[in-house]
């Protein structure tokens, strides 16, 4: 299902996500691939079609959430809640290695959302790695 935005809202909720993907922080200008509005409550459960419940997201990211709004810790084994890039701080649940490549989830929040939306996937690793080297990453 796919459901209408404007291009008033879009264009708001790109602004409010600074044209980055609220999870893995990819900017599309970086990738040159357009990020999807995706609903941090899914529609399929209830989530509306509001700027409070909309982010960016890349492709992938937004794929591995599908319906998901929560996960296993790695580390403590607890259902928690997937990080909420509307209402949280991403580096208060995560930060990065000290190359800059890795997404460390410092936080069950953090641990549960690097492992469900794997945010740390080969290509995209690979890819901050040449980010890093030209000074376009970590994001600030």
């Amino acid at each position: 299902m796919s459901t209408y935005i404007s291009e008033k809202l879009r264009s708001q909720i790109e602004n409010d996500a600074g044209h980055r993907c609220g999870y893995c922080l990819s900017d599309e200008t970086l990738t040159g691939i357009p990020l999807s509005v995706e609903h941090l409550i899914p529609e399929a459960l209830g989530g509306e079609t509001t700027r409070a419940n909309l982010w960016l997201a890349c492709r992938p990211c937004n794929e591995y959430k599908g319906t998901q709004t929560q996960a296993d810790d790695p580390e403590t084994g607890k259902t928690v809640s997937l990080f909420h890039p509307r209402k949280q701080v991403w580096s208060e649940h995560f930060c990065w290695s000290g190359d800059g490549s890795l997404i460390i989830g410092k936080t069950p929040t953090g641990r549960a959302t690097v492992i469900a939306l794997r945010l740390n996937r080969t290509l995209l690793v690979k890819a901050r790695k040449r980010w890093v080297m030209v000074g376009w990453h970590p994001p600030n």
